[in-house]
């Protein structure tokens, strides 16, 4: 996510904080946090695909797959 979008939802909750938020703000804000919150999934899910186990004897294995 760009850095200018972080910015706008940190912007946007500064506001709130004075004032209430137009119904546009509101939806912004949303959409903002919600793109905000799948590129953080994303970006741990991409940690934890290359995020390897060593044993004893010095072989690697991927983390096990969990099911929610």
């Amino acid at each position: 996510m760009e850095q200018s979008r972080i910015d706008r939802i940190s912007e946007l909750t500064r506001i709130s904080r004075t004032r209430p938020l137009t119904q546009a703000e509101l939806d912004e804000r949303a959409t903002l946090r919600s793109e905000y919150i799948a590129s953080v999934k994303a970006s741990l899910q991409g940690q934890l695909e290359n995020t390897f186990l060593v044993d004893e004897q010095g072989h690697k294995h991927p983390l096990p797959k969990r099911n929610p």
